[in-house]
């Protein structure tokens, strides 16, 4: 019978194995941690719908995901831009978005690394007030941006916009 005597560098390689795979797994969980979830819902009988929140504060470069937890409706989240054949409520150097159709539990992210305030509705429901509202970084409690453009929209998505000092104290 032959005896086999350990390899060493097996011990060293395993053991790094499996030391880059704890710190895979750790970094992941960790960006994880830096994304906000907003739920996308409404009431059982569709008579109401909203994000919560619908007001949100976040370092530049931070993620949120929009989660549709909504049983009987579907919602988007679509960034007010003139892509979205929308007037432009977002920094003029910020991307556009449009999360498409999302049925229930199905979700969208979007990471946000341009500092301004992101005003968001829902496709279907913008006439019913499903709006939202991120502030990205430092921004000014008492601007009003976008006032220009409220006479385009329908009052009541005008009238859902938390305003930013109430954003900036809270966090949502």
């Amino acid at each position: 019978m032959k005896t086999i005597k350990p390899d060493p560098r097996r011990r060293l390689i395993l053991s790094a194995g499996g030391g880059l795979l704890l710190s895979a797994i750790v970094l992941r969980r960790a960006g994880a941690a830096d994304e906000i979830e907003i739920e996308m819902s409404g009431t059982s009988t569709g008579s109401a719908v909203w994000f919560r929140p619908n007001g949100l504060w976040i370092r530049p470069g931070q993620a949120v995901r929009w989660v549709n937890r909504d049983t009987g409706n579907v919602h988007t989240t679509t960034a007010y831009h003139p892509d979205n054949h929308k007037p432009l409520r977002i920094p003029e150097s910020a991307h556009a978005w449009d999360s498409g159709y999302l049925l229930p539990k199905e979700s969208f992210v979007m990471t946000f690394n341009e500092a301004g305030v992101y005003d968001y509705f829902c496709t279907p429901h913008e006439h019913a007030g499903m709006v939202g509202r991120i502030v990205v970084g430092a921004v000014d409690a008492a601007e009003q941006p976008y006032a220009d453009t409220n006479a385009q929209l329908p009052a009541v998505a005008v009238a859902g916009f938390p305003d930013i000092a109430s954003i900036l104290k809270t966090k949502r």
